[in-house]
């Protein structure tokens, strides 16, 4: 069983670190410059090249619109822009964009809605997902008087101290919540329950009232009332759906689907994978065991854990960290405690990393990601502004770490959702 409250909705309740510290409670994102994000460059660009590097703004759209946007400007393919990491809609974030096939001079003078181009140079490489270093925050946590700052004080040293969970926030699992749940009938190659899950399965408070109507048709069975309810603007719903018409094979309706969606299923199921072991180990999220598998901090580089009580006082000093699955049929697995526990998470959804070697699954290879990371630079404040008072946090995190997690460790309410 898991100790404690949940934060955010999924299969197993993750448990906050901090459960003795009261949360404030509070709400967030209230307007988009309560929320603000900077990527930190992996790498500065060298200033020759093909590719013309950019930093943007970007104001209460996605990173895709965002991409869209600036090609239809450049009369270029979105294809044809490449970017790090992705960045939250209801938020002010800068990040960084490769551009191939234009000029500088063009970029910087895009005059694009939502978009502010900050600076422009070359390289000579494409940017790649994931070459950030990390991203900075500054967050107003609003409805609550500024001086509860102090409050959150006591939370802020635990976590400096020990490190906070490696969760993946609940938006890496889609609208629906359910793209973990399509990952793995897709990886074990239920393909009727992957069409249930995409063109089914209705529900109430999320879908509007043309693609519910849409689902119930196909919980029905009725594929032609599903298909002539179907909104024109749900495309890649209405090609599946057409797909299995056509042929009457489920299995041919879902190699249709876009491979890069496919993907994103596969790496929700391993996300979810991942917050569950992290959640069975909370309460010693800074201590090893025999067997584990640490990770470097410095580097990233894994290694097995012969002796914890060796090995702990580098872990005390945050050099290392246990580490958690992001399965795959090559992830390193760990013994004795540790994989028991890894191997129960798996046993829940009936999949091994072996299974992710079955040809038609993307072969993914996995690998290894800390159970902890720690917030650094962190900086904290009250106030008030025309919008009313404030606790501002302000904090640095790892690439591909959640603010959000953060966020429900001062708040320890559902509002810390939804952003990274």
């Amino acid at each position: 069983m898991v100790p404690g409250c949940s934060y955010h909705s999924g299969p197993m309740p993750l448990p906050y670190l901090t459960r003795e510290f009261p949360g404030i409670g509070g709400r967030i994102k209230q307007r988009p410059d309560d929320f603000q994000v900077q990527e930190i460059p992996l790498y500065e660009p060298s200033g020759s090249g093909e590719h013309v590097y950019c930093e943007i703004q970007k104001t209460g759209i996605t990173t895709f619109e965002a991409i869209d946007r600036i090609a239809r400007y450049l009369h270029i393919s979105s294809r044809d822009i490449a970017f790090a990491g992705m960045k939250d809609a209801a938020a002010v974030t800068r990040q960084m964009l490769s551009i191939q096939g234009v000029e500088p001079q063009a970029v910087m003078e895009a005059k694009v809605e939502g978009v502010q181009v900050l600076w422009v140079d070359r390289h000579g490489n494409k940017l790649r997902l994931g070459h950030l270093a990390g991203n900075r925050f500054a967050i107003k946590i609003r409805d609550v008087p500024p001086t509860d700052a102090i409050k959150v004080k006591p939370i802020l040293a635990e976590i400096e101290r020990r490190g906070m969970p490696n969760y993946f926030g609940e938006q890496r699992f889609g609208r629906r919540g359910d793209n973990d749940l399509l990952g793995a009938a897709f990886v074990r190659g239920d393909d009727r329950e992957v069409l249930r899950l995409l063109l089914g399965n209705p529900l109430s408070g999320i879908d509007d009232g043309q693609t519910h109507a849409a689902r119930s048709h196909f919980e029905r069975g009725d594929l032609e009332a599903a298909m002539k309810a179907w909104p024109r603007r749900c495309g890649m719903e209405r090609r599946i759906l057409a797909r299995l018409i056509k042929t009457g094979r489920p299995a041919a309706a879902v190699r249709s689907v876009d491979e890069k969606l496919r993907r994103l299923w596969v790496s929700a199921l391993q996300s979810r994978m991942f917050n569950a072991v992290t959640a069975r180990r909370i309460d010693s999220l800074d201590r090893l065991m025999d067997g584990d598998i640490a990770y470097k901090h410095v580097n990233g580089a894994p290694f097995h854990v012969d002796n914890a009580a060796v090995e702990q006082p580098r872990c005390d000093a945050f050099e290392i960290s246990p580490s958690g699955p992001m399965i795959g049929f090559r992830m390193a697995i760990p013994m004795g405690k540790p994989m028991e526990i890894e191997s129960e998470a798996f046993g829940e959804v009936a999949l091994a990393p072996a299974d992710f070697k079955r040809s038609g699954v993307l072969r993914v290879k996995g690998t290894r990601r800390p159970l902890r990371v720690r917030p650094e630079n962190v900086e904290l404040s009250g106030g008030v502004d025309d919008f009313g008072p404030h606790v501002t946090v302000g904090f640095t995190l790892p690439a591909g770490s959640f603010a959000t997690v953060l966020l429900g460790e001062l708040m320890k309410t559902n509002d810390a959702q939804g952003a990274m």
